[in-house]
């Protein structure tokens, strides 16, 4: 069993900055692959960034690409959302999202573990 905590979540202004962290634990046995996902009401989730257990390859979705920044810390058994220049379409649960894969992949349904959800809430 594995259990992902996420948090950094909160209410900002536009242009503000925020870093969510998600950290795994539980019986993490193989190398994994760590994604972020969001969800508004009434939509489903949506790809945010993905990364794979080297750290090598990284995907984002368009929509915020060069304004935030995947990254993990093996050791710590964490990945972090870096996020800038926030805007209020940025706003939703951010969830974090595990696979026993050493890839990389963008559908929420290749991922079996995923985090509570953190609301971010960026106002205009």
């Amino acid at each position: 069993q594995v259990q992902l905590v996420e948090s950094g979540g909160g209410s900002v202004a536009a242009g503000d900055s925020l870093r969510l962290s998600c950290t795994a634990s539980g019986r993490l046995h193989l190398d994994y692959a760590m994604a972020w996902f969001r969800q508004t009401a009434g939509q489903g989730r949506e790809f945010v960034a993905a990364i794979d257990w080297s750290g090598s390859d990284i995907n984002y979705a368009d929509s915020v690409q060069g304004r935030f920044t995947i990254s993990r810390d093996n050791a710590k058994t964490t990945v972090y959302l870096h996020m800038n220049t926030l805007t209020p379409e940025d706003t939703a649960v951010y969830y974090c999202a595990l696979k026993f894969n050493q890839y990389s992949f963008k559908s929420p349904e290749d991922y079996r573990y995923w985090g509570q959800g953190t609301q971010v809430t960026v106002s205009s």
